[in-house]
């Protein structure tokens, strides 16, 4: 028997899942790392953990289902974008932990390059807006704020990688020999790299004040970039996609117009474009999709929502609503709608369409009659909302009118949810048989370069559907709860202000 392993090192675990020729799961293992909220707006991993977890869940999946390491013909990588790391490339020893994508520390940084009237070179070069996001800024803030980095960047000890630098780096060798290499969907999400050249930008470095020595070579999404020695067997690492582009590729979406939505920790929805730089009107990103070998790259629109299933998270975690997550479904379903309760969950700011780091979380609409279910409900829905948001953006931006969307991710199990997709959306949604296609994107990349799959067309024969929702709701009522949606969003802009005190209460006297 020969496979593909994928590994998906995500926002709040690592999975490794090895995959046959039709596609299909043979075998899975998934362990969860810490999250680190050191301050107000900071979010950290610990990227040693994050390795050696993907390392465990590599050999569990091996052993629970006995498959030898020679029976996997190539690894394909698919990473949480932007959670940046910088670490000493002679002792391969992190300078700290991870900066996480949802961290908003950079926020000085960014309104600073705002101010300065540079937003639209860096839309134009990058197709991204300046955000707390990127990579980019990350870099330049570790930078500013560790005086041990001077000193190693100026012996050429520093390098910089997202996590898929990080774990390709390791696993072909680390101190002894590891590849420093990205690909262009993840060096898109820095901030940094050009779009039409698919190279670091010069220009950019010298804005944001990072040496260009610390940054990874930049190949393709699929081709061997080295080999992991495993019990003497080397494993080709082969493929290397970000989370979102890696479903995009699991769900087959090869020609121009066709979209995914994922639903994970955030939701992200990426629309394929072709060969075409699309620069979005609407709060979008312009990204890079793919790149196959040395075929030319495959560009996408992509609308990036910051909290979705971290919210159903956060009521667990924080509120103590729900035991565990698959709870939120059952609860929400006690009640026939919102009961006029709208949630917006802007934790960390707001992402597209947005993009306004001041914003935070609210629930408004509340009354007596307002319940836990209610609450429960709004939370699914804002996720809907959100969604439908973006898709209008999209749509302005491509001309394209959609008419259907691919949905993946951990949240597409709950079919309340995806009811109220496409009730809101007023488009078919459809989830495919294997849900799991960020994976599945990952090992398709990998395979594609080792000839385990010969072409494309040997992976769309792959994609099956598993259920299809229909839009069922009036269309005034459609247009009602999305008045109220950008009503209640509106009021979470603008919150986070570093204003002074102008003046303190005094308590009364006695007397």
């Amino acid at each position: 028997m020969s496979y593909i392993a994928a590994i998906d090192q995500g926002t709040t675990s690592s999975r490794c899942l090895i995959f046959n020729h039709q596609g299909e799961i043979v075998s899975s293992a998934q362990l969860e790392h810490k999250q680190i909220f050191q301050k107000p707006g900071w979010v950290e991993h610990d990227a040693v953990e994050i390795l050696n977890n993907c390392l465990s869940t590599f050999e569990t999946a091996l052993t629970s289902h006995a498959i030898s390491p020679e029976e996997i013909k190539a690894i394909g990588i698919t990473n949480q974008r932007e959670t940046s790391l910088l670490w000493n490339r002679r002792t391969g020893r992190p300078y700290g932990n991870a900066i996480v994508w949802q961290d908003t520390r950079t926020d000085d940084i960014c309104n600073s390059l705002k101010q300065s009237g540079k937003e639209s070179l860096f839309q134009m070069k990058t197709g991204l807006p300046i955000a707390t996001y990127f990579s980019g800024p990350k870099i330049k803030w570790w930078i500013d704020h560790d005086p041990e980095l001077s000193e190693g960047i100026k012996n050429n000890e520093v390098i910089f990688g997202n996590m898929d630098t990080w774990l390709i780096w390791n696993l072909t060798g680390g101190v002894n020999g590891g590849l420093h290499t990205t690909d262009p969907t993840n060096a898109s999400r820095t901030m940094l790299m050009n779009l039409e050249t698919l190279s670091w930008d010069d220009e950019l470095l010298d804005l944001l004040n990072i040496p260009h020595g610390i940054l990874p070579e930049i190949r393709s999404s699929s081709e061997v970039y080295g080999y992991f020695n495993k019990d003497g067997s080397q494993i080709p690492i082969a493929g290397d996609l970000g989370d979102q582009q890696a479903a995009l590729f699991g769900q087959v979406c090869f020609e121009p117009g066709m979209a995914k939505n994922t639903y994970g920790t955030g939701c992200f929805m990426l629309l394929n474009t072709g060969g075409e730089i699309v620069p979005s009107k609407n709060g979008l990103l312009t990204t890079v999709g793919y790149q196959i070998g040395e075929h030319k790259p495959v560009y996408c629109l992509e609308g990036s929502i910051a909290i979705t299933g971290a919210l159903v998270q956060w009521l667990r975690d924080n509120l103590g609503l729900i035991k565990s997550s698959s709870e939120i479904e059952s609860l929400a379903s006690e009640v026939e709608n919102n009961g006029g309760v709208f949630f917006v969950p802007a934790f960390s700011g707001l992402f597209a369409p947005y993009w306004k780091s001041d914003a935070r979380g609210l629930i408004i609409g509340l009354t007596r009659f307002a319940n836990k279910s209610h609450i429960a409900r709004a939370a699914l829905e804002a996720t809907a909302f959100q969604t439908r948001e973006v898709l209008d953006a999209m749509i302005s931006d491509s001309g394209i009118d959609l008419k259907e969307i691919r949905v993946d991710g951990g949240m597409v199990v709950n079919e309340l949810l995806m009811q109220f997709q496409s009730d809101i959306i007023n488009v078919p949604v459809i989830r495919p048989s294997v849900a799991e296609t960020t994976a599945l994107g990952a090992a398709y990349a990998a395979g594609l370069a080792i000839g385990f799959w010969n072409d494309i067309s040997e992976l769309r024969a792959n994609w099956r559907e598993d259920y299809r929702w229909l839009p069922t709701m009036e269309e005034t009522q459609r247009e009602r709860l999305y008045t109220d949606w950008k009503r209640a969003i509106e009021r979470s802009f603008d919150w986070h202000q570093n204003l002074p005190v102008k003046a303190k209460l005094k308590s009364p006297k006695a007397g």
